[in-house]
Protein backbone atom coordinates (compact mmCIF):
# COMPACT_ATOMS: atom_id res chain seq x y z
CA UNK A 1 0.00 0.00 0.00
CA UNK A 2 1.29 3.51 -1.08
CA UNK A 3 2.26 5.94 1.64
CA UNK A 4 -0.87 8.74 2.35
CA UNK A 5 1.87 11.36 1.36
CA UNK A 6 1.97 10.60 -2.69
CA UNK A 7 4.70 11.41 -4.56
CA UNK A 8 5.44 12.76 -8.01
CA UNK A 9 6.43 9.37 -8.82
CA UNK A 10 3.68 7.51 -7.90
CA UNK A 11 1.19 9.87 -9.69
CA UNK A 12 3.03 8.94 -12.62
CA UNK A 13 2.52 5.66 -12.24
CA UNK A 14 -1.81 6.43 -11.91
CA UNK A 15 -1.23 8.47 -15.09
CA UNK A 16 -0.19 5.21 -16.60
CA UNK A 17 -3.10 2.90 -15.24
CA UNK A 18 -5.46 5.83 -15.98
CA UNK A 19 -4.31 6.09 -19.63
CA UNK A 20 -3.79 10.38 -19.28
CA UNK A 21 -0.96 11.79 -19.05
CA UNK A 22 -1.36 15.58 -17.31
CA UNK A 23 -0.03 18.83 -19.11
CA UNK A 24 -0.98 20.41 -14.94
CA UNK A 25 0.58 17.69 -12.90
CA UNK A 26 -1.27 19.76 -9.35
CA UNK A 27 -4.47 19.21 -11.20
CA UNK A 28 -4.14 15.36 -10.29
CA UNK A 29 -2.30 15.88 -7.28
CA UNK A 30 -5.53 18.01 -5.92
CA UNK A 31 -8.33 15.05 -7.60
CA UNK A 32 -6.21 12.28 -4.94
CA UNK A 33 -6.56 14.71 -1.63
CA UNK A 34 -8.71 13.64 0.59
CA UNK A 35 -9.98 16.58 2.93
CA UNK A 36 -8.66 14.83 5.70
CA UNK A 37 -5.01 15.14 4.80
CA UNK A 38 -5.84 18.44 3.69
CA UNK A 39 -6.70 19.67 7.13
CA UNK A 40 -3.84 18.40 8.44
CA UNK A 41 -1.43 20.35 6.65
CA UNK A 42 -2.59 23.83 7.43
CA UNK A 43 -2.96 25.72 11.21
CA UNK A 44 -6.08 26.03 12.98
CA UNK A 45 -8.24 28.65 11.82
CA UNK A 46 -6.82 28.27 7.91
CA UNK A 47 -9.24 25.96 7.00
CA UNK A 48 -9.85 28.14 3.39
CA UNK A 49 -6.65 26.84 3.03
CA UNK A 50 -7.29 23.71 2.94
CA UNK A 51 -10.27 24.12 0.43
CA UNK A 52 -7.45 24.50 -2.05
CA UNK A 53 -6.05 21.34 -1.48
CA UNK A 54 -8.27 19.05 -1.31
CA UNK A 55 -10.60 17.25 -3.90
CA UNK A 56 -14.36 18.08 -3.49
CA UNK A 57 -14.40 20.96 -5.68
CA UNK A 58 -13.50 18.58 -8.35
CA UNK A 59 -15.99 16.33 -7.44
CA UNK A 60 -19.04 18.44 -8.05
CA UNK A 61 -17.70 19.34 -11.61
CA UNK A 62 -16.93 15.91 -12.11
CA UNK A 63 -20.46 14.49 -11.34
CA UNK A 64 -21.68 16.49 -13.98
CA UNK A 65 -19.15 15.18 -16.75
CA UNK A 66 -20.17 12.41 -15.90
CA UNK A 67 -23.75 12.55 -16.04
CA UNK A 68 -23.58 14.22 -19.25
CA UNK A 69 -20.69 11.07 -21.13
CA UNK A 70 -23.47 8.44 -19.83
CA UNK A 71 -26.41 10.55 -21.02
CA UNK A 72 -24.12 10.97 -24.61
CA UNK A 73 -23.15 7.18 -24.66
CA UNK A 74 -26.63 5.72 -23.75
CA UNK A 75 -28.59 7.72 -26.07
CA UNK A 76 -26.18 6.31 -28.95
CA UNK A 77 -25.97 3.03 -27.68
CA UNK A 78 -29.50 2.65 -27.35
CA UNK A 79 -31.81 4.46 -29.43
CA UNK A 80 -34.93 3.13 -28.73
CA UNK A 81 -35.37 3.06 -25.44
CA UNK A 82 -37.83 5.10 -23.23
CA UNK A 83 -36.67 8.01 -21.06
CA UNK A 84 -37.47 6.38 -18.44
CA UNK A 85 -35.21 3.23 -19.14
CA UNK A 86 -32.14 5.61 -19.94
CA UNK A 87 -32.68 7.41 -17.05
CA UNK A 88 -32.84 3.82 -14.91
CA UNK A 89 -29.00 2.40 -17.12
CA UNK A 90 -27.88 5.91 -16.42
CA UNK A 91 -28.67 5.89 -12.39
CA UNK A 92 -26.95 2.34 -12.53
CA UNK A 93 -24.04 3.41 -14.21
CA UNK A 94 -23.48 6.47 -12.18
CA UNK A 95 -23.93 4.88 -9.07
CA UNK A 96 -21.47 4.73 -5.80
CA UNK A 97 -21.45 1.23 -6.08
CA UNK A 98 -20.28 1.47 -9.73
CA UNK A 99 -17.97 3.93 -9.82
CA UNK A 100 -16.00 2.76 -6.53
CA UNK A 101 -15.93 -0.18 -8.53
CA UNK A 102 -13.87 1.09 -11.42
CA UNK A 103 -11.93 2.79 -8.89
CA UNK A 104 -10.73 -0.31 -7.63
CA UNK A 105 -10.46 -1.88 -10.54
CA UNK A 106 -7.50 1.20 -11.64
CA UNK A 107 -6.15 0.79 -7.96
CA UNK A 108 -7.09 4.24 -6.85
CA UNK A 109 -6.95 3.80 -3.55
CA UNK A 110 -3.24 3.32 -3.58
CA UNK A 111 -2.59 6.87 -4.76
CA UNK A 112 -5.06 8.32 -2.11
CA UNK A 113 -3.97 11.25 0.00
CA UNK A 114 -5.70 10.44 3.43
CA UNK A 115 -5.39 11.52 6.69
CA UNK A 116 -4.51 9.75 9.98
CA UNK A 117 -7.31 8.87 10.94
CA UNK A 118 -8.88 7.86 7.56
CA UNK A 119 -6.24 5.60 7.68
CA UNK A 120 -6.75 4.00 10.34
CA UNK A 121 -10.47 3.54 9.48
CA UNK A 122 -9.76 1.64 6.08
CA UNK A 123 -10.18 5.39 4.25
CA UNK A 124 -8.92 3.64 0.83
CA UNK A 125 -11.72 1.03 0.89
CA UNK A 126 -14.26 2.81 1.67
CA UNK A 127 -16.99 3.06 -1.13
CA UNK A 128 -18.26 6.57 -1.06
CA UNK A 129 -14.88 7.76 -0.89
CA UNK A 130 -13.72 5.69 -3.68
CA UNK A 131 -16.92 7.10 -5.75
CA UNK A 132 -15.73 10.60 -5.15
CA UNK A 133 -12.40 10.43 -6.01
CA UNK A 134 -13.41 8.79 -9.08
CA UNK A 135 -15.03 11.87 -10.17
CA UNK A 136 -12.43 14.21 -8.76
CA UNK A 137 -10.10 12.36 -11.66
CA UNK A 138 -12.84 12.84 -14.23
CA UNK A 139 -12.90 16.29 -14.00
CA UNK A 140 -9.29 16.97 -13.81
CA UNK A 141 -8.89 15.44 -16.92
CA UNK A 142 -12.04 17.18 -18.12
CA UNK A 143 -10.09 20.48 -16.86
CA UNK A 144 -6.42 19.19 -18.45
CA UNK A 145 -7.44 18.00 -21.82
CA UNK A 146 -10.88 19.12 -22.47
CA UNK A 147 -14.06 17.03 -22.90
CA UNK A 148 -13.10 14.01 -25.60
CA UNK A 149 -10.13 13.21 -22.90
CA UNK A 150 -13.22 12.83 -20.19
CA UNK A 151 -14.86 11.24 -22.50
CA UNK A 152 -12.16 8.38 -23.67
CA UNK A 153 -11.66 7.87 -19.88
CA UNK A 154 -15.41 7.41 -18.82
CA UNK A 155 -15.21 4.41 -21.79
CA UNK A 156 -12.07 3.00 -20.69
CA UNK A 157 -12.46 2.66 -16.41
CA UNK A 158 -16.62 1.89 -17.38
CA UNK A 159 -15.96 -0.50 -19.80
CA UNK A 160 -16.96 -3.70 -18.38
CA UNK A 161 -20.35 -1.79 -16.60
CA UNK A 162 -20.86 -0.15 -20.21
CA UNK A 163 -20.90 -3.83 -21.77
CA UNK A 164 -23.72 -5.24 -19.05
CA UNK A 165 -25.90 -2.74 -19.07
CA UNK A 166 -29.27 -2.82 -20.70
CA UNK A 167 -32.71 -1.84 -19.75
CA UNK A 168 -33.68 -5.35 -18.60
CA UNK A 169 -30.59 -5.35 -15.84
CA UNK A 170 -31.41 -1.76 -15.05
CA UNK A 171 -35.37 -2.52 -14.49
CA UNK A 172 -33.66 -5.87 -12.13
CA UNK A 173 -31.71 -3.16 -9.84
CA UNK A 174 -34.92 -0.69 -9.89
CA UNK A 175 -37.18 -3.57 -8.88
CA UNK A 176 -34.96 -5.03 -6.40
CA UNK A 177 -34.16 -0.70 -4.77
CA UNK A 178 -37.99 -0.14 -5.01
CA UNK A 179 -38.68 -3.55 -3.21
CA UNK A 180 -36.32 -2.55 0.14
CA UNK A 181 -37.67 1.10 0.05
CA UNK A 182 -40.52 0.07 0.49
CA UNK A 183 -39.64 -2.19 3.25
CA UNK A 184 -37.23 0.19 5.03
CA UNK A 185 -40.48 2.53 4.86
CA UNK A 186 -42.12 0.55 6.95
CA UNK A 187 -39.29 -0.19 9.18
CA UNK A 188 -39.33 -3.94 8.47
CA UNK A 189 -36.22 -6.50 7.59
CA UNK A 190 -34.07 -6.06 4.45
CA UNK A 191 -35.07 -8.15 1.91
CA UNK A 192 -33.17 -11.41 1.73
CA UNK A 193 -32.26 -13.28 -1.45
CA UNK A 194 -31.56 -17.04 -1.68
CA UNK A 195 -31.18 -19.71 -5.14
CA UNK A 196 -33.61 -22.51 -4.21
CA UNK A 197 -33.08 -24.28 -7.14
CA UNK A 198 -30.93 -25.05 -10.49
CA UNK A 199 -32.31 -26.75 -13.57
CA UNK A 200 -30.86 -27.46 -16.96
CA UNK A 201 -27.94 -27.89 -18.40
CA UNK A 202 -25.70 -24.87 -18.29
CA UNK A 203 -27.07 -23.15 -22.04
CA UNK A 204 -30.18 -23.47 -20.89
CA UNK A 205 -29.92 -22.68 -16.93
CA UNK A 206 -32.82 -21.56 -15.24
CA UNK A 207 -32.18 -20.23 -11.72
CA UNK A 208 -35.26 -19.52 -8.87
CA UNK A 209 -34.69 -17.50 -5.85
CA UNK A 210 -36.80 -16.77 -3.13
CA UNK A 211 -37.11 -13.63 -1.63
CA UNK A 212 -38.09 -13.24 1.86
CA UNK A 213 -38.64 -10.75 4.43
CA UNK A 214 -40.40 -10.47 7.83
CA UNK A 215 -43.66 -12.03 7.27
CA UNK A 216 -43.16 -13.15 3.88
CA UNK A 217 -41.65 -14.90 1.06
CA UNK A 218 -42.00 -15.38 -2.43
CA UNK A 219 -40.05 -17.20 -5.53
CA UNK A 220 -38.73 -15.84 -9.00
CA UNK A 221 -37.16 -17.59 -11.95
CA UNK A 222 -34.69 -16.60 -14.46
CA UNK A 223 -32.15 -17.44 -16.92
CA UNK A 224 -29.34 -15.44 -14.44
CA UNK A 225 -29.57 -15.39 -11.06
CA UNK A 226 -29.86 -11.61 -11.19
CA UNK A 227 -32.48 -12.10 -13.45
CA UNK A 228 -34.67 -14.60 -10.65
CA UNK A 229 -34.09 -12.15 -8.19
CA UNK A 230 -35.41 -9.25 -10.12
CA UNK A 231 -38.42 -11.24 -10.98
CA UNK A 232 -38.79 -12.21 -7.22
CA UNK A 233 -38.76 -8.24 -6.23
CA UNK A 234 -41.29 -7.84 -8.98
CA UNK A 235 -43.46 -10.67 -7.66
CA UNK A 236 -43.30 -9.18 -4.23
CA UNK A 237 -43.80 -5.75 -5.63
CA UNK A 238 -47.25 -6.88 -6.80
CA UNK A 239 -47.99 -8.91 -3.74
CA UNK A 240 -48.22 -5.89 -1.47
CA UNK A 241 -49.73 -3.75 -4.08
CA UNK A 242 -46.83 -1.82 -5.03
CA UNK A 243 -47.27 -0.35 -8.84
CA UNK A 244 -44.31 -1.65 -10.90
CA UNK A 245 -41.88 1.54 -12.39
CA UNK A 246 -43.19 4.15 -14.38
CA UNK A 247 -42.02 3.68 -18.20
CA UNK A 248 -40.41 7.24 -17.98
CA UNK A 249 -39.77 9.32 -15.23
CA UNK A 250 -38.30 12.86 -14.61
Amino acid sequence: MKNSNSTLHDLGALEQTLGYAFKDRRLLERAVTHRSWAHEQVRPGEEEKARLLHNEALEFVGDSVLGLVVADWLFQAFPEVTEGELSRMKHRLVSTQTLARASRRLRIGEHLRIGRGEEKTGGRRKRALLADVFEALLAAIFQDGGFDAAYDFVLRALEEDLAEVSPEMAAAADYKTLLQERLQAARRVTPQYDVIQTEGPPHRRVFRVEVSWDDGHVRGEGRTIKTAEMDAARRALEQMGTPEPAAATD
